[in-house]
């Protein structure tokens, strides 16, 4: 490391957070602090988008204290806890995809199975950490400061988008999990335990009995028309990215398992929660999956229900008719101006209120609706138990 390193002032301002935030001695600060000031400006000099944004020291400098605290955070877990935080956003990612649809699986096989493969993948992250730090090849973390960086370039690696054909990516962990599931003979993934164990039946009712259960049907449900298919993609993609950027991303792992209709002890283990952690992380879950469903993006959630507002919001004629008279007479003009197709900026000048008060207004509206279609669907199912 030369004097130009030295003076850096990402390296300097990395080198005295980490000096601060670790027991770590002060060359081993200075090492890792230097391999996180070089990644974050290959990075941009890399970047056509960033070199062209003219704002290339700052952007180098964002990246860095993104990699620093992403390092910091699995610090602070310690050498015990560090590697399973690791393991389990990683098994989260890939449980979807270790085993194909069309193989029966048990829970403890395909969770060998993600052992397995983790285990491999591991061993490439190492050899790429040593590649792209210009390591020695036989270099392994020896410090709790040095396995933490290696955890948080493992996790980062992980999520590296793979650019795919027609303008689509892919993170590299999915892809490398594809290909190793695709790999195993079929006999690995047969349901082993079935006999032993019997099947599951825990699923969770909080989740089938709230007023969510019309969109947790059709998210797991299979269709054969592409044009549903797309739109159900669509509204799974556009709900994850939602969760990610309000720093959800638990939430966006506990979506992932759910979308595969595991039962809640499975989630669980995947999870490393407690019954009473799973259930904060699904309140939580459910609390922004609504946000998203009625207000967020209502209409393309509608939309691909099938329960638009040209559609009178799913309702049959005569829940059409019971949902209006539940109406006040401000609800009642904000359906009528909803109909005629106007935005909510529109809107907010004709009532002359603000717009975040006419999606408020109109959230109440859409939760009734959906609390009049969903009471119908739960009395339907009632009576055909009988």
């Amino acid at each position: 490391m030369g004097e130009i390193c030295q003076s850096h002032p990402i390296f300097q301002r990395l080198s005295g957070e980490l000096k601060q935030a670790t027991k770590a001695s002060e060359q081993n600060c200075r090492d890792v602090a230097w391999r996180l000031t070089d990644e974050a400006i290959r990075i941009c000099t890399e970047s056509k988008r960033i070199q062209a944004s003219g704002e290339v020291e700052t952007w180098a400098m964002t990246l860095a204290q993104h990699r620093l605290q992403q390092c910091l955070r699995y610090y602070k877990l310690g050498s015990k806890q560090a590697p399973l935080e690791l393991h389990s956003t990683l098994s989260a990612i890939v449980y979807r995809y270790i085993t194909p649809p069309q193989v029966q699986s048990s829970y403890h096989a395909r969770l060998e199975l993600i052992r397995d493969f983790l285990q491999g993948f591991y061993v490439e992250t190492l050899n790429a950490f040593r590649k792209e730090a210009q390591m020695p090849s036989d270099y392994r973390p020896q410090t709790l400061l040095e396995l933490a960086e290696y955890l948080a370039f493992s996790e980062r690696y992980g999520k590296r988008r793979i650019p795919l054909a027609r303008g689509r990516s892919q993170q590299l962990i999915v892809l490398r999990s594809q290909t190793f599931s695709q790999q195993q003979p079929r006999e690995s993934l047969v349901d082993l335990d079935k006999a032993a164990e019997g099947v599951s039946s825990d699923s969770d009712q909080t989740w089938d009995d709230s007023s969510l259960q019309q969109v947790r049907a059709a998210m797991v449900a299979e269709s054969n028309e592409p044009e549903l298919d797309s739109l159900r993609q669509t509204v799974v993609e556009e709900l994850m990215q939602y969760l990610e950027e309000h720093n959800q991303q638990d939430c966006a792992n506990y979506f992932t398992l759910r979308l595969q209709d595991l039962p809640t002890r499975e989630i669980e283990a995947i999870l490393g929660l407690t019954p009473r952690q799973r259930d904060y992380l699904q309140q939580r879950f459910k609390y922004h999956l609504l946000r998203f469903a009625l207000g967020h993006r209502w209409e393309l959630v509608h939309q691909w229900l099938e329960a638009d507002l040209d559609r009178n919001l799913g309702l049959l004629p005569e829940q059409w008719e019971n949902f209006q008279t539940q109406l006040g007479e401000g609800q009642q003009h904000l359906l009528r101006l909803k109909q005629q197709g106007l935005s909510d900026g529109a809107i907010a000048q004709k009532l002359g209120c603000k717009v975040t008060q006419v999606q408020k207004r109109w959230f109440k509206v859409l939760e009734l609706a959906w609390d009049i279609r969903n009471r119908s669907v739960s009395g339907a199912g009632a009576s055909s138990d009988e």
